[in-house]
């Protein structure tokens, strides 16, 4: 069994906005063999917290680092215009030289969707299309497509990314109805795993069958689950590590957000686990 990446998750909700911090903890997690680094999404929601947007952030990061992945996760992609994200996308990758992992969704937030004058109701076939879309806009430089939602005639990004395409990677609730399954199945490269270790066999089952419909490996499609590493469960990091690693998850996530701590008992913490791994 192969060893799973595992990266880190930035804590931006307790850094805020102090840049320093942000950066010495992406330079922290990467000197210490992080392989990845995960920021979550957000932009207009009722008491939302303290979030930045990703993309933006991220652009910040790749100025300052220079090997950890960058995955934003997740972008709540419906409620954004197809072709400035697979721009936005496309240019962190070349700013960063190949890094970007790009986690993608479609939330539940119906008043985000409004404020961005997005439907909230076709969110799920306007994801897979954009999928597509994206994927074609990743890698020719000229794109021919006609969709439902989107149309792009003659025309395509200039610069392409570095990664073509750039790897999409779905977030879902923590049991993913069998549509989205089929849809990670068909059309992902990977998914982020919210469930319990108990409900992940059968979850992947149904995943792994929707990609062998259409002529896919399974075993191209990677799965990341995350784990606290502060609060309640505390106690349990090492033992859920070594649970998910057992279930051959390609990818982990470690997690010091929770226990509200400073910036540097952050990067502490985050020591601390790279002692242990």
């Amino acid at each position: 069994m192969n060893k799973p990446s595992i990266g880190i998750s930035l804590p931006v909700r307790e850094l805020t906005h102090d840049l320093g911090a942000i950066r010495a903890f992406a330079q922290a997690a990467e000197a210490s063999g992080f392989t990845h680094l995960r920021i979550p999404e957000q932009i207009m929601r009722r008491n939302s917290g303290y979030v930045h947007e990703p993309l933006m952030l991220l652009a910040y990061v790749a100025a300052v680092t220079t090997k950890i992945e960058l995955v934003p996760s997740v972008i709540i992609a419906p409620a954004r215009q197809t072709v400035l994200l697979a721009k936005q996308a496309a240019e962190l990758d070349v700013l960063s030289n190949g890094r970007v992992r790009l986690g993608i969704g479609v939330g539940n937030n119906e008043s985000e969707y409004r404020a961005l004058g997005q439907d909230f109701h076709s969110r799920g076939r306007r994801m897979e299309e954009q999928m597509r879309l994206m994927k074609a806009l990743w890698t020719q430089e000229t794109v021919e497509f006609q969709g439902e939602w989107d149309e792009v005639q003659g025309a395509g990004l200039n610069p392409l990314p570095i990664q073509r395409p750039i790897p999409l990677w779905i977030g879902a609730r923590s049991v993913p109805r069998m549509r989205i399954r089929e849809r990670i199945g068909r059309l992902a490269d990977g998914w982020f795993v919210l469930c319990s270790p108990e409900a992940f066999d059968e979850v992947k089952e149904d995943i792994d069958a929707a990609a062998r419909d259409v002529g896919r490996d399974p075993s191209e499609i990677g799965t990341e689950a995350g784990i606290a590493v502060v609060g309640p469960r505390a106690a349990e990091w090492q033992s859920r590590m070594q649970g998910w690693h057992d279930k051959g998850l390609t990818h982990l996530c470690m997690r010091t957000l929770g226990a509200e701590l400073d910036a540097k008992s952050h990067i502490a913490k985050l020591q601390e686990i790279a002692e242990y791994l």
